[in-house]
């Protein structure tokens, strides 16, 4: 994948990159599935409200503390 990743220009490469680290840093391939399609699913509309983007942030555990 990584010579497809520098077909793509550098701002695409790095948002990608940033999404993969980001889902990558879950636990399970269950916690990554369901926070990539909540994702999805927000950003269906084009507008994402505050309680969606506390919902995200939640299902990536941003809003809990450290273990």
């Amino acid at each position: 994948m990584n010579w497809i990743l520098k077909l793509l220009p550098k701002d695409k490469r790095n948002m990608l990159e940033l999404g993969m680290r980001i889902v990558g840093s879950l636990d399970t391939a269950a916690e990554r599935k369901e926070v990539v399609d909540y994702g999805i699913h927000m950003l269906m509309d084009g507008k994402v409200s505050v309680s969606e983007w506390a919902k995200f942030g939640s299902k990536l555990g941003i809003l809990r503390g450290k273990h």
